[in-house]
């Protein structure tokens, strides 16, 4: 557990412990979320990774994709067709 003092501006310094579990760097932005009745802290960046994470879940192999050579294959074919248009 850590506490954090706040200033009579609404600042906190958040325990470079915490940060350090959140990846959190100079600069980087902090969301706060409530969930069953409590504010939970969390890293913008990362959270914004996951949901981009969670919406692309299954796409690999509705498109048919095995590995990255698949992969590596669209892309290619992508630009192919783009070039032409």
């Amino acid at each position: 557990m850590e506490v954090a003092k706040v200033t009579s501006k609404g600042q906190i310094t958040i325990p470079i412990d915490i940060r350090r579990r959140l990846g959190v760097k100079e600069g980087d932005k902090i969301l706060f979320v409530e969930e069953q009745g409590k504010i939970v802290m969390m890293n913008s960046s990362m959270e914004a990774l996951r949901k981009a994470q969670a919406a692309f879940a299954g796409e690999a192999e509705r498109l048919g994709l095995k590995d990255e050579q698949d992969v590596a294959d669209l892309v290619s074919e992508l630009r192919r067709e783009r070039r032409r248009e």
